[in-house]
């Protein structure tokens, strides 16, 4: 009776996770496309401007594991109505920025209490949920992030035609609606009393901050002094009382192989969002509004199919509907691969394979990964996890930029006929190849011999 009353409240508080991960993605990603106000209104160059963007995704990162650590000694709901409202204060310090220093005050301050909604997102998930069900509810969470992809570029759009690029900060504010049901239906649960470890987790978030901006910006010092740090947090997390993270989770061998898996996905799948809008630009020559509209189909089919696949790793396991994600993404990088230069509405519809899949393999790793863990690990490890999906993803930004600046005069796959998209062509196709080389490893890990026990667990 417990159990069945545990996943009823499960249920509701999905409904209004999607939502609340629709507005805290829209959030994320609404100012990507004014930029270029934002600089002519401070008279800044655009890599100043970009820190907009830039300093949300490096704090967001960092705070998604550090509320997953706190969720493992504080209240849920206690955490999640913090993260709630300092994204509030946030939203009206943007609001009424007239300096792009207070702007960017109040980005940040955003980005400290939107980091506790993927911490929320996971944990809900594991908590309210056996493992039989557990994908169909992670899969109910990638429909949020689907949404929130999907209307980001069209709503803020939208706003700008009309209002001030300021009041793409009033968006956020419509978070605060969810604040009473959490209250109401997140459990009083409190996980193990004892001491957070400040010194363990700034020595992580210096770790990320210097390797991310050593990486970003191609300085060697950056990333020797990450290096440095990721030595002294390793030094840190051995000889602690109660360290940051508990070094015996990285002898999990499930886990660790899990999240190198998960990881190389991420970069991989990243191009998805980074490449295409540069494609329809640079080769297609369309606008910001138009690029926009033709990532909505893959967005929305994602929003509809996301719960199918959690339903399906949970009917058929994990390893299945890995299987199937990879063959939608495959199927998506050679399709751009071969078809760069056709027609706009062509490529729109290769992404629909290619966001579907990605959807997929979030939920096939999210589950996978979170079965790994015992459940006084549960926060940190999945915190661990979204956190490196957003590293994944900052480091393979930097490197599709480079190749793209580059450029080439030669093609990778003899089916491309389209000489002006030939750098666009080549990356597509080398992503191609080092997917099937994903497949192969997660393959004889988890396939073969070991599907059927997958299966069974599922």
């Amino acid at each position: 009776m417990e159990t069945e009353v545990t996943q009823q409240t499960g249920e509701k508080l999905l409904r209004i996770l999607v939502f609340t991960l629709t507005l805290s993605v829209m959030g994320a990603t609404m100012f990507n496309i004014v930029l270029p106000q934002i600089s002519e209104a401070f008279d800044l160059t655009i890599a100043q401007v970009s820190w907009v963007i830039s300093a949300y995704g490096l704090i967001y990162a960092i705070g998604t594991v550090t509320y997953g650590k706190l969720a493992d000694t504080y209240k849920l709901k206690n955490l999640l109505t913090f993260g709630l409202l300092l994204f509030a204060l946030g939203s009206l310090i943007g609001v009424a920025s007239q300096e792009f220093w207070m702007m960017l005050v109040g980005r940040c301050i955003q980005a400290v209490g939107a980091a506790a909604i993927p911490a929320t997102a996971m944990l809900i998930s594991v908590r309210y949920f056996p493992p039989e069900r557990r994908g169909s509810a992670i899969g109910m969470a990638a429909v949020g992030l689907a949404l929130g992809g999907a209307l980001g570029p069209v709503i803020s759009a939208l706003i700008v035609s009309v209002a001030h690029w300021r009041w793409l900060f009033c968006v956020p504010l419509l978070l605060l609606i969810t604040l009473p049901f959490y209250r109401k239906y997140l459990r009083d649960e409190q996980g193990h009393p004892g001491k957070f470890d400040w010194s363990g987790g700034g020595l992580l978030a210096t770790t990320i901050t210097l390797l991310l901006l050593g990486i970003t910006n191609e300085t060697w010092w950056f990333v020797i002094s990450g290096l440095l740090a990721l030595v002294l947090f390793i030094i840190r997390i051995r000889s602690a009382a109660q360290p940051f993270v508990q070094p015996k989770l990285f002898k999990n061998r499930s886990y660790t192989l899990g999240l190198m898996i998960a990881f190389l996905i991420n970069g991989v799948g990243f191009s998805l969002y980074f490449l295409s809008p540069l494609l329809l630009a640079h080769v297609h020559h369309l606008s910001p509004d138009w690029i926009g509209f033709a990532m909505v189909p893959a967005a929305i089919a994602s929003a509809i199919l996301g719960r199918q696949g959690g339903k399906l790793a949970d009917l058929k396991g994990n390893a299945y509907l890995f299987f199937i994600a990879s063959g939608l993404l495959l199927t998506c990088f050679v399709l751009l691969s071969t078809f760069t230069g056709s027609s706009p509405l062509f490529i729109a519809t290769f992404l629909i394979f290619g966001n579907v899949g990605q959807s997929f393999m979030l939920i096939a790793m999210s589950n996978s990964i979170s079965r790994t863990l015992p459940k006084e690990q549960v926060g940190v490890g999945m915190g661990l996890f979204s956190m490196l999906n957003f590293i994944a993803g900052s480091m393979a930004t930097g490197l599709y930029s480079k190749a793209v600046d580059l450029g080439s005069e030669f093609h990778l796959n003899p089916a491309n006929i389209y000489p002006n998209s030939f750098i666009y062509s080549n990356i597509f196709f080398i992503l191609a190849i080092l997917h099937v080389g994903i497949l192969m490893v997660y393959y004889f890990q988890f396939g073969r011999a070991k599907t059927k026990s997958i299966q069974a667990e599922s």
